[in-house]
């Protein structure tokens, strides 16, 4: 039955050269917005090099973005491709909830 499991587990895995489409939410320069753009920048750099588009979105400077996505909580990553869509909200400083929210890791 493991094989199957295993087989299943690669199945939804993405494929490694699938790109994946980000955007953070930020609220200004605050620390936590600066921790935040850090953490995922090198996150994105480590483990998707050359396959991932990030576009940090400030919500003072664009509001209406925000509110088309409707952000409650800012720092948000929301993983927009490969599907399913995923919100991440925090500084991104738990390197492995962001990669299980990223489906870049299986959860045991």
């Amino acid at each position: 039955m493991s094989d199957t499991t295993e087989s299943m587990d690669e199945w939804l895995k993405p494929p490694a050269d699938e790109k994946y489409v980000l955007r953070l939410y930020i609220t200004g320069m605050t620390p936590n917005s600066r921790r935040a753009v850090e953490n995922i920048k090198n996150i994105c750099e480590q483990y998707l090099q050359g396959r991932y588009e990030l576009v940090v979105v400030d919500i003072f400077q664009q509001p209406t973005l925000a509110e088309g996505e409707q952000i409650i909580a800012a720092p948000t990553l929301i993983k927009q491709l490969p599907h399913p869509l995923r919100r991440l909200i925090g500084d991104m400083s738990n390197t492995e909830k962001v990669l299980l929210g990223l489906d870049l890791r299986k959860q045991d």
